[in-house]
């Protein structure tokens, strides 16, 4: 036998492992559908047919057909963080697209052409959605390279592989790798209600208990430093005007009175004076 017949047979065994086993449909199917339940709905006379008339209703018995091959695949990144539903919902959407997409013409098995197009959607989702941190692509992608490299190497070595091991395995630098590896921490933030135990001292608790929380006072001093700035600026007898009405609580009288000019004097410095420290504080 020819190595390429081998070679092509092998692959043919494998795509049949992947390849869904048809549902029997239970539902009442439509008059123009019901020959397509009783033969196996993923023939590619279906995928001609509905290439014809994109009829929504056959391009669900093609979904529901492959749904498992969805599930094979998705199966591959359940140990990731994600729940194994979202995944398969977001495969769905890749195999929804290779369904659109697929020619059967040209005389592909339709598991071959729609795997890369379900596994790709499912990387996006995690290069794109998965992460709590934004991280730039090709970073996440030398993460989930550095991640696989150390599983590969703890299985051939026996042993946790070094940074250096590590590196050459990815042909980077063992900065870059480094960096790779403390990328994971971002995959999934801690949650603040975590309860962190206890230890000999007696503590523990959740991580929230030990996030500071903001002071009023900070805001107060700001404020109070703000407006000393502002009447800094002012001339001096407006600034004794707002001392004398303000710090002291005197009344206009008063202040009239201490500065010997008359009450009508004092509002209008007064009301100078506070548009000024106004301006001053806004700018």
């Amino acid at each position: 036998m020819e190595p390429q017949e081998t070679a092509r047979r092998e692959a043919d065994g494998e795509e049949e492992a992947a390849h869904p086993q048809v549902p029997q449909v239970r539902e009442d199917p439509t008059p123009a559908a019901a020959h397509v339940v009783a033969r196996d709905v993923a023939t590619p006379e279906l995928f001609a047919q509905f290439q014809r008339t994109r009829d929504p209703g056959l391009r669900d018995q093609l979904i529901l057909a492959h749904m498992n091959l969805v599930r094979y695949l998705a199966r591959k990144f359940a140990n990731r963080g994600e729940p194994l539903e979202d995944l398969v919902q977001v495969g769905t959407i890749g195999l929804i697209n290779a369904i659109d997409r697929f020619e059967p013409e040209r005389g592909i098995r339709f598991a071959t052409y729609a795997t890369p197009t379900i596994v790709g959607e499912i990387r996006r989702h995690f290069r794109d959605k998965g992460w709590a941190v934004k991280v730039p692509r090709r970073l996440q992608e030398l993460s989930m390279a550095a991640t696989r490299a150390v599983d590969e190497l703890s299985q051939a070595l026996d042993r946790a592989p070094t940074i250096s091991e590590i590196a050459t395995r990815l042909g980077v630098a063992e900065e870059e790798t480094v960096e790779a590896l403390e990328l994971s921490d971002l995959y999934e933030l801690p949650s603040l209600d975590r309860d962190l135990g206890s230890d000999d001292e007696g503590t523990g608790g959740a991580l929230s208990d030990y996030i500071g929380r903001e002071d009023p006072e900070i805001e107060r001093f700001e404020r109070r430093n703000r407006l000393s700035q502002a009447l800094k600026s002012l001339p001096e007898r407006e600034r004794q005007i707002i001392e004398f009405r303000f710090f002291r609580n005197l009344s206009q009288t008063e202040v009239a009175k201490r500065m010997k000019i008359s009450q009508m004097h004092v509002s209008r410095l007064q009301h100078r004076a506070l548009a000024r420290l106004r301006e001053h504080i806004r700018e």
